[in-house]
Parts: structure tokens; C-alpha cells; sequence
């Protein structure tokens, strides 16, 4: 018997004209089976009710079984193109095509590097029929971004800090269009980058800030996209308690999520002009770090008042923003692990928008097409007064109890060049998943590497 296994749907004649073999299928909890008729191995897949006939569900039907057959170690496994198009009738063909492929390579992701006894082993997917290979490659690429945005937020602190995380961001982008500029803590001091220096101040790790520059189409509008590259975030003096911060290596989601988007929007050859602008520190408590009260002057002259360091994201990230200006950027869209008052509000399967009400609009369509959900957010005007400091020109917490991720987000605002049109993303209750389902691993999601990289291309055509 070959090691390989067969994707079928419960509609097929194997299935439907066996009576013993279509009860069997129907009376199984999971969404598909796993069959061994004569010398071939079968999945079949449970038929998808029309209502539930989105891109998500094929994407994460393709996880669950890459997962699984990945455990069995089958080799390969073969479904055909016009059986997959014939499932998800109410789709476009090659959109289908596309998400199976993408959901089957992330489905079956596993991040084994620190396991001794454990190899990392993936059931290679053969789709069968002439037209399905570019569709199945987009689906490929779209899934190596958002890996690499997992591998990133997986990897260990001690491993990917401030020093290094530039040195895995040039090796990634070598050979593809993406320049990789790298400004070190000299540089930092130079162009006055004044919260990036101050959050870092604690760390043995000196900071760095990376642009990633990709001219796919230089006649396009400029995208700047932000991204938060807290490599550990303790809280700083201001010392998170309680629970396990094994989680806080992943504090860089937001960084993680522009270098995935970058990956894949210059993987695709996409026709736009893009920059990823990464301030990277890690937050932590010294007799060097800065202290509650301080004050930072930033480059474009305000003040802010460090009225917590666990709020060290906001204080960076106003870094990147000033220097979005700098590079005239039409459009800004900043990403971030930011409060943990987002995940009260939206809880864990979806990230919160705010700024430009079209734009944000406008993305969470396309979130709703890819797998990374987001909802609008206000940005309610009345609560500026919340960020007022008795020393300086703003606070970095607000005097509210409640509503902290919109004083985040309003917080930022104030850092936005008037010309352009700005978007923030807030990911903090999607950084990562507690069980395997669809195609998440019980790891870092790689959320924002294909919301981003979509809604660059959707605001350059």
C-alpha cells in the first residue's frame, strides 16, 4: 500500500451508494473521516451546508485534516480541483483552490525547534488539474508569510531580541525586492528617536528600528505600515504580575505581522509601494530603565509623561509614526499587541480597528475574506482629556477605568502626520491560539500578515 491518501466528499459514489460507509461519515463528530477501504486510504469530508459556505470554513476543513494526516505521516495526499470547486459550489473556483492550499500548510505548522525527540513532518498536498497550479502556489505564499509571522512570534526571547531580529529580517528578505535598512542605537540617538531609546533603556539589548522598503510599483500610493517590536515586554518598573509571561516574547505580533505582509506582498510580485517601519526593544526592569514620571520629548516637539512603563508599545510605536511622516506616507496603518482592554472588548477571535471609518470599513471586509477578523472602533473625541499630565504635554495612561484601548488608541492619533489617512490595529487578544482547531496551531497565530499585505493592495488599485 503506498503511503498516500485520497481527499473525498461524502457525495461521492464511494460514499453515497454504501449505506454502511455513509452512516458511518454521518455519525462521526469531526468534519471529516478517516477510511481504509481496500489497499487505498480515504478522508472523507462531511458536506458543507450552504450557509456555512465561506472561504474561512474551507480554509480550516484543509487544516484539521492536514493536521491530522501530518500525525499519521501519510506522504501525500490527492484531491482533485473540480472535486474541491463541486463541494463549495456557492465560491469562486479559485479562490477555493487558493484558501485549501493555504489552510493545508498552516494547518499542518508546528514549531518543533526546542524539541528534542520531535521532527516536524507535513503531508505534501497534490491538487490534481492543469489549472489549479497558480491558485494552489498564491495559497502557499500566502501561508510561508504567515508561518514566517508565527516562527517569529514562536521563537524565544533570549534568540530574537533587539540585536538580532533585524540580522532573521535581512536573511528572510534576501533575494526578493525587499531593501532592509537597519538604523542601530547611534543612529537612533541621531535621528532623535526618543521613546524607542527611553523604553530600551533597562535592556542589556541595545534598540534598533528596520525599514523594510518594497517599490513593486513606485507610482503607487506609499503605505506605511507600523508594526510594535516589543521582543519581551515585563512591564518595565511598572512590573506585570501574576500569571505566566512566557506569552510576552510575543509582544512583537505587531512587528511580526508587517515583516508576514512584507513576505508576502513582495513573494506575490504585488504592484505597490510599501514600507515597513519596526522600532524593536525589550522592556525591562534595571537600575538604568526609566521610571514612572519621567518625561520624553519626541522629535516633532510634544512631551508625554511616563505615567506607566507596561504602556511602552503606545511610546515607541509614536517613533514610527513621526517617521511615517518623514517618509510622506499616504496611508498609515500601525499594528499592535497594545491592551490588553481590546481583549475585553472583542475577546479572542478578533481584533479591533480604529481610526478612518471608510478604511476601517473597508477592512474588516476584506478580514472577513481572509481570516483575520477585525471590528471598527471608535475613537471617542471626549476622552482626550483623560491623557492630560500636570508636567507635560500628555500622559501615556489615561485617568479613565475603563475604555483603554480607545485612550490607546487616541493616544497615537495625536502622533499622525494630518496627511495621511491612518489606521490602528489592535491584536492583543489575537496573539495566539490555547488548542489546535482549523488551521492554528496551539501557538502564534501570524495574525495581521495577510490583512495587512491584502489591504495594501486593496488601497493601491
Amino acid at each position: 500500500m503506498s503511503n498516500e491518501v485520497k481527499v473525498i466528499f461524502a457525495n461521492d459514489p464511494i460514499v453515497s451508494e454504501n449505506a454502511a460507509i455513509k452512516q458511518f461519515v454521518a455519525n462521526q463528530k469531526a468534519g471529516h473521516s478517516s477510511l481504509l477501504i481496500g489497499e487505498t486510504h480515504y478522508i472523507v469530508v462531511k458536506e458543507c451546508k450552504e450557509k456555512d459556505m465561506t472561504l474561512e470554513k474551507v480554509r480550516a476543513t484543509a487544516g484539521n485534516i492536514a493536521r491530522d494526516v501530518s500525525a499519521q505521516k501519510a506522504e501525500t495526499a490527492i484531491v482533485e480541483a473540480e472535486v474541491l470547486a463541486d463541494a463549495y459550489t456557492k465560491l469562486d473556483k479559485g479562490s477555493v483552490l487558493t484558501a485549501f492550499a493555504e489552510g493545508w500548510e498552516l494547518g499542518a505548522y508546528q514549531f518543533v525547534t526546542y524539541k528534542s525527540d520531535v521532527t516536524a513532518f507535513q503531508t505534501k498536498l497534490h491538487v490534481v488539474g492543469d489549472e489549479a497550479k497558480p491558485f494552489v502556489e498564491a495559497g502557499k505564499i500566502r501561508a510561508a508569510a504567515t508561518a514566517f509571522s508565527r516562527d517569529l512570534m514562536n521563537e524565544l526571547s533570549n534568540v530574537l531580541n533587539p540585536e538580532t531580529f533585524p540580522e532573521v529580517l535581512k536573511n528572510n528578505f534576501e533575494g526578493t525586492g525587499v531593501e532592509v535598512n537597519v538604523f542601530d542605537k547611534e543612529k537612533l540617538k541621531e535621528m532623535k528617536m526618543n521613546g524607542v531609546l527611553t523604553v530600551a533603556r533597562g535592556s542589556i539589548y541595545k534598540p534598533s528600528f528596520v525599514e523594510l522598503v518594497y517599490k513593486g510599483d513606485a507610482s503607487k500610493p506609499l503605505v506605511a505600515l507600523v508594526g510594535k517590536g516589543v521582543t519581551f515586554d515585563t512591564g518595565g518598573i511598572s512590573l506585570k504580575s501574576g500569571k505566566d509571561l512566557s506569552d510576552m516574547r510575543m509582544d512583537m505580533g505587531g512587528a511580526a505581522a508587517v515583516s508576514g505582509a512584507l513576505t508576502l506582498l513582495a513573494k506575490s510580485n504585488a504592484k505597490v509601494n510599501v514600507v515597513a517601519l519596526i522600532p524593536i526593544v525589550e522592556n525591562m526592569p534595571d537600575n538604568t530603565s526609566v521610571l514612572p514620571g519621567e518625561v520624553i520629548t519626541y522629535k516633532n516637539g510634544l512631551t508625554v509623561q511616563v505615567g506607566n512603563t507596561d504602556a511602552e508599545g503606545r511610546l515607541i510605536l509614536a517613533d514610527a509614526l513621526i517617521r511615517a511622516g518623514e517618509w510622506k506616507a499616504d496611508y498609515i496603518v500601525d499594528i499592535a499587541t497594545l491592551t490588553g482592554a481590546i481583549v475585553n472588548a472583542l475577546g479572542t477571535e478578533i481584533g479591533g480597528v480604529f481610526g478612518d471609518e471608510e478604511l476601517s470599513a473597508q477592512m474588516k471586509k476584506i478580514g472577513d475574506q481572509n481570516g483575520d477578523f477585525i471590528w471598527p472602533m471608535p475613537l471617542v473625541d471626549a476622552y482626550e482629556k483623560s491623557l492630560d499630565s500636570d508636567y507635560a504635554d500628555m500622559n501615556n495612561i489615561s485617568s479613565l477605568g475603563g475604555a483603554g484601548s480607545i485612550t490607546a488608541g487616541l493616544f497615537l492619533r495625536r502622533f499622525v502626520p494630518k496627511e495621511s489617512k491612518w489606521l490602528h490595529v489592535d491584536m492583543a487578544g489575537m496573539m495566539s491560539k490555547n488548542s489546535a482547531s482549523g488551521y492554528y496551531a496551539k501557538s502564534a497565530t501570524g495574525y495581521g500578515a495577510r490583512l495587512l499585505a491584502d489591504f495594501t493592495t486593496y488601497v493601491s488599485n
